[in-house]
């Protein structure tokens, strides 16, 4: 064997076997240099003091989960002065249509308007340099603002498209997807859907399982004077967590994750409490793992109560489908979907990993929906930040440009396939 063949052969045996495929993508770099597409990059870029000084007033609006009323109306307006059709259904979700010419995909781009911090917490954005501080400020109110400089760049360019785009604005994202399931369970099926969501890194094809789950522990309680000896639901409670937490798992994105999020119970310090619960959060792309993993947590309560001589009773709050392994959804990856987003990550610089590594089959975001549903769906950056779901959460204020950029040269690229429409007329 010719020594530069051997060598080839090696290097390609220690390469993952997702570097050594070749996926179908639909991007070419000459979109980038279509007149009206230029026009919009240039509107992009020189716009952008406006569109931070946009991103800082959206991250200043209250708007937890249930709470996005505020923001919705903003965005609402924003779309409409666009000249998009907009609409707000019964769940909050606000919708902007942008009609093609009906030969090519509609395509879902969702932003999600809520975020985990409640009324009353200090939203006020702080500058450190070109860093900005706040609680949403990057999760996922930087989303918000690149999608919204899109729709106006598109406008003020006079865009062309084959695709129908709908610009959804989803709420309850953060208490379950809610605003994207039920979204998709009220409109025709999309084509395709992409939820601006997450940091810019990796593009994001699967669907981690979401399951919250509340387990609460009781008895007939007692003043601390008559106490010893007698049952206690504190005992069960920390004896449950403890066993689960000793649960043994790979980490993910194969594995699982789990985490208590909440314990409460009890009114005063001199009494055993009548009620005491936890909760739990457990993530996995496997379904057949988080399943087994799931009614191991529970074997665990009950043995706990048990144990204590203490009344226990589970609570089934959110069950989110998990999308697959990777091996299970190796078809997904081959949709041009993914390697069309990965290819003009690379056209515009922005650094998404190592050759095999630029793509993961999994995800925590809208897009969960429609992999689920098995529509061709991912997750894309909007920043680089961190922190998030913190009161320290922070977002760099110039990575967001080259985000808008990429979100705009996407669904240009995408929409340009020559597909039958889904019937989502404007």
């Amino acid at each position: 064997m010719p020594r530069p063949f051997h060598l080839a052969l090696l290097l390609s045996l220690a390469l993952p076997l997702s570097a050594q495929q070749s996926y179908p993508t639909d991007w070419s770099p000459t979109l980038a240099s279509r007149p009206d597409i230029k026009a919009a990059l240039a509107i992009i870029e020189h716009t952008y003091p406006k569109h931070v000084d946009e991103w800082i007033r959206l991250t200043q609006m209250p708007s937890p989960s249930h709470h996005e009323n505020v923001r919705a109306a903003y965005i609402r307006q924003q779309l409409e002065a666009a000249g998009l059709t907009v609409t707000t259904d019964s769940i909050g979700n606000v919708a902007g249509r942008r009609k093609g010419t009906f030969t090519g995909p509609t395509i879902v781009i969702a932003s999600h308007m809520d975020i985990v911090q409640p009324m009353g917490v200090d939203l006020t954005v702080k500058h450190s340099g070109d860093t900005l501080r706040a609680p949403g400020v990057f999760d996922n109110t930087a989303s918000i603002a690149n999608v919204l400089a899109v729709v106006r760049a598109m406008a003020e360019a006079r865009v062309k498209s084959n695709a129908n785009f709908v610009f959804l604005f989803t709420a309850q994202e953060e208490i379950g997807l809610r605003g994207m399931d039920w979204w998709l369970d009220h409109n025709p099926r999309p084509d395709m859907l992409i939820a601006s969501d997450g940091g810019l890194g990796p593009i994001a094809y699967g669907a981690l399982g979401i399951y919250w789950t509340k387990y609460t522990f009781s008895s007939e309680g007692s003043h601390t004077v008559t106490s010893r000896g007698k049952p206690t639901p504190v005992k069960a409670l920390a004896d449950a967590i403890d066993h689960i937490y000793q649960l043994k798992t790979e980490p993910l994105p194969e594995g699982a994750v789990l985490n208590v999020g909440q314990v409460h119970g009890g009114t005063i310090y001199n009494g055993i409490p009548q009620d005491l619960y936890f909760t739990m959060d457990l993530r996995g792309q496997n379904p057949v793992l988080i399943d087994s993993l799931d009614r191991a947590i529970d074997k665990i309560a009950a043995a706990a109560a048990k144990r204590e001589n203490v009344q226990y009773r589970k609570e089934t709050v959110l069950r989110n489908t998990a999308g697959g392994t990777e091996a299970m959804l190796a078809g997904a990856r081959r949709n041009p979907i993914v390697q069309t987003a990965i290819d003009i990550h690379h056209y515009l610089g922005i650094d998404i990993g190592a050759p095999g590594k630029e793509a993961v089959a999994a995800g925590t975001t809208d897009a969960n929906m429609g992999v689920v549903r098995g529509i061709p769906s991912i997750a894309i950056g909007r920043a680089i930040g961190g922190n998030q779901h913190t009161l320290a959460e922070w977002a760099d204020g110039k990575s967001a440009l080259p985000a808008t950029k990429m979100v705009l040269l996407l669904v240009m690229s995408l929409g340009e396939n020559k597909l039958q429409p889904a019937g989502i007329v404007p």
